[in-house]
Protein backbone atom coordinates (compact mmCIF):
# COMPACT_ATOMS: atom_id res chain seq x y z
CA UNK A 1 0.00 0.00 0.00
CA UNK A 2 1.31 3.44 -0.94
CA UNK A 3 0.30 6.08 1.58
CA UNK A 4 -0.74 9.50 0.29
CA UNK A 5 -0.11 10.99 3.73
CA UNK A 6 3.51 9.84 3.66
CA UNK A 7 4.22 10.96 0.12
CA UNK A 8 6.81 13.77 -0.08
CA UNK A 9 5.79 17.34 -0.88
CA UNK A 10 7.81 20.39 -1.82
CA UNK A 11 7.06 23.98 -0.82
CA UNK A 12 9.43 26.26 -2.74
CA UNK A 13 12.90 25.06 -1.73
CA UNK A 14 11.65 23.12 1.30
CA UNK A 15 11.40 19.37 0.74
CA UNK A 16 9.14 17.58 3.23
CA UNK A 17 9.22 13.81 3.49
CA UNK A 18 5.55 13.53 4.41
CA UNK A 19 2.39 15.66 4.64
CA UNK A 20 2.04 15.85 8.41
CA UNK A 21 2.59 19.10 10.31
CA UNK A 22 2.62 19.64 14.04
CA UNK A 23 0.27 22.59 14.49
CA UNK A 24 1.40 25.65 16.43
CA UNK A 25 0.34 25.11 20.05
CA UNK A 26 0.49 27.95 22.56
CA UNK A 27 2.08 26.70 25.78
CA UNK A 28 1.63 29.85 27.88
CA UNK A 29 5.00 29.14 29.46
CA UNK A 30 7.24 32.00 28.31
CA UNK A 31 8.79 34.68 30.52
CA UNK A 32 8.72 38.23 29.12
CA UNK A 33 8.15 36.68 25.71
CA UNK A 34 11.15 34.34 25.95
CA UNK A 35 10.75 30.58 25.62
CA UNK A 36 11.83 28.45 28.57
CA UNK A 37 12.99 24.92 29.38
CA UNK A 38 9.37 23.80 29.06
CA UNK A 39 9.51 24.73 25.39
CA UNK A 40 12.87 22.99 25.01
CA UNK A 41 11.36 19.72 26.24
CA UNK A 42 8.08 20.20 24.36
CA UNK A 43 9.58 21.16 21.00
CA UNK A 44 12.48 18.74 21.26
CA UNK A 45 10.01 15.89 21.76
CA UNK A 46 7.86 16.97 18.80
CA UNK A 47 10.89 17.39 16.54
CA UNK A 48 11.13 13.58 16.74
CA UNK A 49 7.42 12.91 16.30
CA UNK A 50 7.64 11.67 12.72
CA UNK A 51 5.94 14.80 11.35
CA UNK A 52 7.86 16.39 8.49
CA UNK A 53 7.18 19.95 9.68
CA UNK A 54 7.08 21.26 13.24
CA UNK A 55 5.57 24.73 13.53
CA UNK A 56 6.50 26.64 16.68
CA UNK A 57 3.65 28.29 18.56
CA UNK A 58 2.15 31.70 17.78
CA UNK A 59 5.01 34.09 18.46
CA UNK A 60 4.00 37.71 18.84
CA UNK A 61 5.64 40.69 17.20
CA UNK A 62 5.25 43.10 20.13
CA UNK A 63 4.57 42.79 23.88
CA UNK A 64 0.96 44.00 23.71
CA UNK A 65 0.36 41.49 20.91
CA UNK A 66 0.66 38.56 23.31
CA UNK A 67 -2.51 36.69 24.24
CA UNK A 68 -1.29 36.33 27.81
CA UNK A 69 1.72 37.67 29.75
CA UNK A 70 3.08 34.11 29.38
CA UNK A 71 3.03 33.97 25.57
CA UNK A 72 6.02 33.72 23.29
CA UNK A 73 7.34 36.80 21.48
CA UNK A 74 10.04 37.77 19.04
CA UNK A 75 10.55 41.47 19.66
CA UNK A 76 13.73 41.58 21.76
CA UNK A 77 17.28 40.30 21.79
CA UNK A 78 16.37 38.10 24.77
CA UNK A 79 13.46 36.55 22.86
CA UNK A 80 15.72 35.84 19.92
CA UNK A 81 18.43 34.29 22.10
CA UNK A 82 15.89 32.00 23.78
CA UNK A 83 14.53 30.89 20.41
CA UNK A 84 18.03 30.27 19.09
CA UNK A 85 18.49 27.71 21.86
CA UNK A 86 15.24 25.96 20.86
CA UNK A 87 16.19 25.86 17.19
CA UNK A 88 19.70 24.55 17.91
CA UNK A 89 18.30 21.77 20.12
CA UNK A 90 15.70 20.70 17.54
CA UNK A 91 18.28 20.78 14.74
CA UNK A 92 20.81 18.68 16.61
CA UNK A 93 18.49 16.06 18.05
CA UNK A 94 15.34 16.24 15.93
CA UNK A 95 14.39 15.35 12.39
CA UNK A 96 11.51 17.68 11.49
CA UNK A 97 11.87 20.82 9.44
CA UNK A 98 11.11 23.91 11.51
CA UNK A 99 8.49 26.60 10.96
CA UNK A 100 7.23 29.38 13.20
CA UNK A 101 3.88 31.14 13.39
CA UNK A 102 4.04 34.93 13.70
CA UNK A 103 1.04 36.83 14.97
CA UNK A 104 -0.55 39.56 17.04
CA UNK A 105 -3.51 38.96 19.34
CA UNK A 106 -5.08 42.40 18.89
CA UNK A 107 -8.20 42.69 21.03
CA UNK A 108 -7.78 39.12 22.34
CA UNK A 109 -4.61 40.13 24.17
CA UNK A 110 -4.14 40.68 27.91
CA UNK A 111 -5.82 37.59 29.29
CA UNK A 112 -4.92 34.96 31.86
CA UNK A 113 -3.75 31.52 30.63
CA UNK A 114 -6.66 29.17 29.84
CA UNK A 115 -6.04 26.97 32.90
CA UNK A 116 -6.19 30.10 35.08
CA UNK A 117 -9.67 31.20 33.96
CA UNK A 118 -8.62 32.81 30.66
CA UNK A 119 -10.29 36.03 31.79
CA UNK A 120 -9.31 39.53 30.74
CA UNK A 121 -6.51 41.10 32.80
CA UNK A 122 -6.44 44.78 33.66
CA UNK A 123 -3.22 46.79 34.10
CA UNK A 124 -3.21 46.21 37.87
CA UNK A 125 -3.11 42.44 37.21
CA UNK A 126 -0.20 42.50 34.80
CA UNK A 127 -2.35 43.19 31.75
CA UNK A 128 -2.65 46.12 29.35
CA UNK A 129 -5.14 47.77 27.05
CA UNK A 130 -5.31 45.80 23.80
CA UNK A 131 -5.52 47.35 20.34
CA UNK A 132 -7.73 46.50 17.38
CA UNK A 133 -9.06 47.93 14.13
CA UNK A 134 -12.03 49.35 16.08
CA UNK A 135 -12.96 49.94 19.71
CA UNK A 136 -15.25 46.90 19.79
CA UNK A 137 -14.89 44.21 22.48
CA UNK A 138 -15.03 40.51 21.61
CA UNK A 139 -18.04 40.10 23.87
CA UNK A 140 -19.46 40.77 27.31
CA UNK A 141 -16.85 40.93 30.06
CA UNK A 142 -13.96 41.46 27.61
CA UNK A 143 -11.64 44.45 27.47
CA UNK A 144 -12.59 47.22 25.07
CA UNK A 145 -9.62 47.70 22.74
CA UNK A 146 -8.25 50.99 21.55
CA UNK A 147 -8.66 51.60 17.81
CA UNK A 148 -5.36 51.74 15.97
CA UNK A 149 -4.32 54.93 14.22
CA UNK A 150 -3.04 54.84 10.66
CA UNK A 151 0.50 55.42 11.91
CA UNK A 152 0.17 52.53 14.36
CA UNK A 153 -1.06 50.21 11.62
CA UNK A 154 2.06 50.98 9.58
CA UNK A 155 4.19 50.47 12.70
CA UNK A 156 2.73 46.99 13.24
CA UNK A 157 3.57 46.05 9.65
CA UNK A 158 7.15 47.11 10.43
CA UNK A 159 7.12 44.95 13.58
CA UNK A 160 6.15 41.89 11.53
CA UNK A 161 9.08 42.68 9.24
CA UNK A 162 11.46 43.03 12.20
CA UNK A 163 10.30 39.68 13.60
CA UNK A 164 10.82 38.14 10.16
CA UNK A 165 14.41 39.37 10.13
CA UNK A 166 14.93 37.63 13.45
CA UNK A 167 13.33 34.43 12.10
CA UNK A 168 15.67 34.61 9.14
CA UNK A 169 18.71 34.96 11.40
CA UNK A 170 17.52 32.00 13.45
CA UNK A 171 17.43 29.81 10.36
CA UNK A 172 13.82 28.64 10.34
CA UNK A 173 12.63 26.79 7.24
CA UNK A 174 9.16 28.34 6.97
CA UNK A 175 6.83 30.98 8.39
CA UNK A 176 3.09 30.88 8.91
CA UNK A 177 1.25 34.14 9.57
CA UNK A 178 -1.68 33.87 11.98
CA UNK A 179 -4.71 35.37 10.29
CA UNK A 180 -7.28 33.28 12.16
CA UNK A 181 -8.96 32.66 15.51
CA UNK A 182 -9.99 36.25 16.14
CA UNK A 183 -6.45 37.66 16.34
CA UNK A 184 -5.45 40.98 14.80
CA UNK A 185 -5.23 40.08 11.10
CA UNK A 186 -8.59 38.31 11.36
CA UNK A 187 -10.06 41.30 13.22
CA UNK A 188 -9.33 43.51 10.22
CA UNK A 189 -10.92 41.02 7.85
CA UNK A 190 -14.24 40.58 9.62
CA UNK A 191 -16.99 43.23 9.51
CA UNK A 192 -17.98 42.14 13.03
CA UNK A 193 -14.74 43.53 14.47
CA UNK A 194 -13.73 46.08 11.82
CA UNK A 195 -16.00 49.14 11.88
CA UNK A 196 -13.47 51.54 10.37
CA UNK A 197 -14.51 54.14 7.79
CA UNK A 198 -11.05 54.79 6.33
CA UNK A 199 -9.05 52.79 3.77
CA UNK A 200 -8.77 49.86 6.20
CA UNK A 201 -12.48 49.33 6.72
CA UNK A 202 -15.80 48.96 4.94
CA UNK A 203 -15.40 47.12 1.64
CA UNK A 204 -13.82 43.69 1.35
CA UNK A 205 -10.83 45.21 -0.44
CA UNK A 206 -10.31 47.66 2.42
CA UNK A 207 -10.72 45.03 5.13
CA UNK A 208 -8.16 42.81 3.37
CA UNK A 209 -5.69 45.68 3.02
CA UNK A 210 -3.83 45.35 6.34
CA UNK A 211 -3.41 41.54 6.29
CA UNK A 212 -2.21 41.75 2.68
CA UNK A 213 0.22 44.54 3.56
CA UNK A 214 1.62 42.39 6.37
CA UNK A 215 1.93 39.39 4.08
CA UNK A 216 3.58 41.38 1.29
CA UNK A 217 6.08 42.99 3.67
CA UNK A 218 7.01 39.66 5.26
CA UNK A 219 7.30 37.97 1.85
CA UNK A 220 9.70 40.72 0.70
CA UNK A 221 11.92 40.16 3.76
CA UNK A 222 11.76 36.35 3.71
CA UNK A 223 14.17 34.43 1.42
CA UNK A 224 12.70 33.57 -1.98
CA UNK A 225 13.39 29.86 -1.57
CA UNK A 226 11.61 29.53 1.79
CA UNK A 227 7.84 29.10 2.01
CA UNK A 228 5.42 31.49 3.65
CA UNK A 229 1.83 30.52 4.41
CA UNK A 230 -1.13 31.85 6.36
CA UNK A 231 -3.65 30.36 8.74
CA UNK A 232 -7.11 31.77 8.17
CA UNK A 233 -10.49 31.44 9.83
CA UNK A 234 -12.75 30.54 6.91
CA UNK A 235 -15.90 31.58 8.76
CA UNK A 236 -16.80 33.43 11.94
CA UNK A 237 -19.71 31.04 12.51
CA UNK A 238 -21.80 34.15 13.15
CA UNK A 239 -24.37 36.10 11.17
CA UNK A 240 -23.03 38.91 8.96
CA UNK A 241 -19.45 37.92 9.71
CA UNK A 242 -16.47 36.73 7.69
CA UNK A 243 -17.34 33.69 5.58
CA UNK A 244 -15.95 31.14 3.13
CA UNK A 245 -16.78 33.19 0.02
CA UNK A 246 -14.71 36.10 1.32
CA UNK A 247 -11.97 33.67 2.37
CA UNK A 248 -11.72 32.35 -1.20
CA UNK A 249 -11.27 35.90 -2.49
CA UNK A 250 -8.67 36.58 0.19
CA UNK A 251 -6.81 33.40 -0.76
CA UNK A 252 -6.73 34.52 -4.41
CA UNK A 253 -5.08 37.78 -3.32
CA UNK A 254 -2.59 35.96 -1.10
CA UNK A 255 -1.66 33.64 -3.96
CA UNK A 256 -0.86 36.66 -6.15
CA UNK A 257 1.58 37.84 -3.46
CA UNK A 258 3.40 34.51 -3.31
CA UNK A 259 1.57 32.65 -0.56
CA UNK A 260 2.62 29.00 -0.41
CA UNK A 261 -0.20 27.50 1.63
CA UNK A 262 -3.50 28.24 3.32
CA UNK A 263 -4.00 26.59 6.72
CA UNK A 264 -7.80 26.41 6.82
CA UNK A 265 -9.30 26.93 10.27
CA UNK A 266 -12.38 28.81 11.52
CA UNK A 267 -13.99 30.76 14.35
CA UNK A 268 -12.53 32.48 17.38
CA UNK A 269 -13.64 36.04 16.65
CA UNK A 270 -16.79 36.50 18.73
CA UNK A 271 -18.30 34.91 21.80
CA UNK A 272 -21.67 34.35 20.14
CA UNK A 273 -20.24 32.06 17.45
CA UNK A 274 -22.24 28.88 16.89
CA UNK A 275 -20.07 25.91 15.89
CA UNK A 276 -20.91 22.24 15.54
CA UNK A 277 -17.57 20.47 15.81
CA UNK A 278 -16.55 16.94 14.97
CA UNK A 279 -13.64 15.07 13.37
CA UNK A 280 -12.66 16.90 10.20
CA UNK A 281 -15.37 19.55 10.49
CA UNK A 282 -13.10 22.13 8.85
CA UNK A 283 -11.84 19.94 6.02
CA UNK A 284 -14.46 21.21 3.52
CA UNK A 285 -12.93 24.69 3.86
CA UNK A 286 -9.50 23.42 2.77
CA UNK A 287 -11.09 21.43 -0.05
CA UNK A 288 -12.99 24.43 -1.42
CA UNK A 289 -9.94 26.73 -1.29
CA UNK A 290 -7.74 24.11 -2.92
CA UNK A 291 -10.24 23.61 -5.74
CA UNK A 292 -11.13 27.26 -6.39
CA UNK A 293 -7.77 28.94 -5.82
CA UNK A 294 -5.30 26.25 -6.84
CA UNK A 295 -3.13 26.75 -3.78
CA UNK A 296 -1.67 24.23 -1.35
CA UNK A 297 -4.00 23.75 1.60
CA UNK A 298 -3.54 22.30 5.07
CA UNK A 299 -6.54 20.69 6.76
CA UNK A 300 -6.97 20.98 10.51
CA UNK A 301 -9.66 20.43 13.12
CA UNK A 302 -10.06 17.35 15.32
CA UNK A 303 -8.14 15.11 12.94
CA UNK A 304 -6.75 12.41 15.22
CA UNK A 305 -6.99 9.09 13.35
CA UNK A 306 -4.38 7.96 10.83
CA UNK A 307 -6.86 6.61 8.29
CA UNK A 308 -8.92 9.77 8.46
CA UNK A 309 -5.82 11.88 7.76
CA UNK A 310 -4.89 9.50 4.94
CA UNK A 311 -8.30 9.82 3.30
CA UNK A 312 -8.19 13.63 3.41
CA UNK A 313 -4.98 13.70 1.37
CA UNK A 314 -5.74 10.69 -0.82
CA UNK A 315 -9.14 12.11 -1.86
CA UNK A 316 -7.66 15.50 -2.75
CA UNK A 317 -9.43 17.42 0.00
CA UNK A 318 -6.14 18.95 1.20
CA UNK A 319 -2.43 18.64 0.47
CA UNK A 320 -1.37 18.26 4.10
CA UNK A 321 -2.87 17.78 7.54
CA UNK A 322 -1.88 19.49 10.78
CA UNK A 323 -2.54 18.10 14.23
CA UNK A 324 -2.36 19.67 17.67
CA UNK A 325 -4.44 17.60 20.12
CA UNK A 326 -3.32 14.41 18.40
CA UNK A 327 0.33 15.18 19.10
CA UNK A 328 -0.35 16.43 22.62
CA UNK A 329 -1.86 13.06 23.49
CA UNK A 330 0.48 10.96 21.36
CA UNK A 331 3.80 12.73 20.70
CA UNK A 332 4.77 9.88 18.32
CA UNK A 333 1.55 10.13 16.31
CA UNK A 334 3.26 10.05 12.93
CA UNK A 335 5.31 6.96 13.83
CA UNK A 336 2.14 5.12 14.72
CA UNK A 337 0.28 6.45 11.67
CA UNK A 338 3.04 5.24 9.36
CA UNK A 339 2.94 1.80 10.92
CA UNK A 340 -0.84 1.62 10.49
CA UNK A 341 -0.72 2.86 6.90
CA UNK A 342 2.15 0.64 5.80
CA UNK A 343 4.49 3.57 5.30
CA UNK A 344 7.92 4.50 6.63
CA UNK A 345 8.69 7.16 9.23
CA UNK A 346 12.12 8.17 10.41
CA UNK A 347 12.71 7.00 13.97
CA UNK A 348 15.84 7.84 15.97
CA UNK A 349 18.11 4.83 16.18
CA UNK A 350 17.99 4.99 19.96
CA UNK A 351 14.26 4.13 19.77
CA UNK A 352 14.24 1.57 16.96
CA UNK A 353 14.15 -1.39 19.33
CA UNK A 354 10.75 -0.25 20.52
CA UNK A 355 9.12 -0.36 17.10
CA UNK A 356 6.44 -3.05 16.94
CA UNK A 357 6.23 -5.51 14.08
CA UNK A 358 4.18 -4.22 11.17
CA UNK A 359 0.64 -5.64 11.20
CA UNK A 360 0.02 -8.32 8.60
CA UNK A 361 -1.79 -6.96 5.54
CA UNK A 362 -5.28 -8.19 4.80
CA UNK A 363 -6.05 -9.83 1.46
CA UNK A 364 -7.78 -6.66 0.31
CA UNK A 365 -4.78 -4.51 1.24
CA UNK A 366 -2.38 -6.88 -0.56
CA UNK A 367 -4.54 -6.67 -3.66
CA UNK A 368 -4.61 -2.87 -3.58
CA UNK A 369 -0.87 -2.72 -3.07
Amino acid sequence: MTSALFKPIRLRGLALENRVMVSPMCQYSAVEGSMTDWHLAHLGMLANSGAALLCFEMTDVEPIGRITPCCSGLYSEENEAALRRMVAHCREYGQAKLGIQLGHAGRKASTAPPWDSGRALGPSEGGWQPVAPSAVAMGEGELVPRALTLAEIKAIVAKFVDATRRVRRLGFDAIELHGAHGYLLHQFLSPLSNRRSDEYGGSLANRMRFPLEVFSAVRAEWPEDRPLGMRVSCTDWAQDGWDLEQTVQFAHELKKLGCDWIDASSGGLVKHQSIQTGPGYQVPFAERIRKDVGITTIAIGLITEARHAESIVAEGKADMVALARGFLWDPRWAWHAALELGAESRIPRQYLRGRPARPAATAGERKRA
